[in-house]
């Protein structure tokens, strides 16, 4: 197991470094001058002597390549510059952004397991009844909905009208968090109640349940000891998706509920063209992804038995 994971973990080492490789030059090869870009946004007018010198304390003085070079030992090292718009460390205010941002991961995942799975199950139970036709089309129309769509329908009940939930903000405790979990997992426990219907149907109609069943196992063992277990591996891969992209900061949610967070955050440094914020962020997101994908192989590993026995047979 140790062998498996030392050899997936070396083989995102090249992934990393193309992705910074990529951001970098492409972040570095637009037509605005970074120097006329930090000078617009601080309202600050420099003569050319001290643009000059403010390139070469840059090192935008060098080769593209060497600059990669010198941005790529900083960032290992924890020094992602500083923000062209603030002028603060771009690693210090990337981490003060990032726990609103799982703050609202963990909330909308929890809620949207707690959701999916039960009415997904209930929904295969229940095939083409009544209970299946109603959460079939509820889930029809919530994955059709569009996320900024959602939070205002959300806004306008739950704050205008009925003024119980803050409009923006995360200042008013748990409060803050509701509107835009709500809003997320929405979407999602949509999606998944779909998906985990379609699963455990498949389940239902394998070989071993009608075994189970022939040997007089009750269908709730069947159902939570034997189709659950089988169905994890795309339940699992799906979580995986979401967390990697949650984590990663949903810009119109935390953009229109004004959170605090990484999204936000990114969605502030396009605008103003906060490079190395920018390039901060698609570090993180990197990261992230290859993180979560890390952790799926090795709950695959983990889950699925014909996984470890082909490995081992290799």
């Amino acid at each position: 197991m140790k062998n498996y994971i030392a050899k997936r973990f070396l083989q995102l080492i090249p992934i990393l470094l193309g992705i910074t490789l990529l951001s970098f030059l492409l972040t570095n090869s637009g037509a605005s001058d970074v120097i006329s870009l930090m000078e617009a946004n601080t309202g600050r007018v420099m003569s050319e002597e001290e643009k000059s010198r403010l390139r070469a304390d840059l090192g935008l003085d060098k080769p593209i390549v060497q600059q990669y070079v010198v941005w790529l030992g900083k960032v290992l090292t924890g020094d992602m510059g500083k923000s062209f718009v603030s002028g603060k460390p771009v690693f210090s205010t990337f981490l003060s952004k990032l726990p609103a941002t799982v703050y609202l991961t963990i909330t909308s995942i929890l809620l949207t397991v707690v959701i999916s799975i039960p009415l997904g199950i209930l929904s295969a139970v229940r095939r083409n009844k009544i209970a299946d036709y109603l959460i079939r089309f509820l889930s029809f129309i919530g994955n059709s909905l569009p996320n900024f769509f959602v939070s205002l329908l959300l806004i306008y009940f739950f704050s205008l009208k009925l003024n119980l939930l803050p409009v923006m903000g995360n200042s008013a405790g748990w409060k803050s968090v509701i509107l835009p979990t709500m809003t997320l997992a929405l979407s999602m426990a949509s999606k998944y109640t779909r998906q985990v219907r379609a699963v455990v149907l498949e389940e239902l109609g394998k070989d071993y349940v009608q075994g189970a069943r022939a040997r007089g196992v009750g269908e709730k063992r069947i159902l939570y000891f034997s189709v659950l277990k089988s169905s994890m591996l795309t339940l699992v891969t799906l979580l995986a998706l979401s967390i990697g992209s949650l984590l990663g900061g949903t810009a119109i949610v935390e953009s229109i509920f004004m959170w605090d967070g990484v999204g936000k955050m990114a969605v502030d440094a396009i605008t103003m063209r906060d490079y190395p914020v920018i390039q901060a962020y698609v570090i993180w997101m990197a990261v992230i992804y290859v993180c979560v994908n890390l952790v799926t192989d090795i709950l695959y590993h983990y889950l699925d038995p014909r996984i470890r026995l082909g490995q081992e047979g290799a």
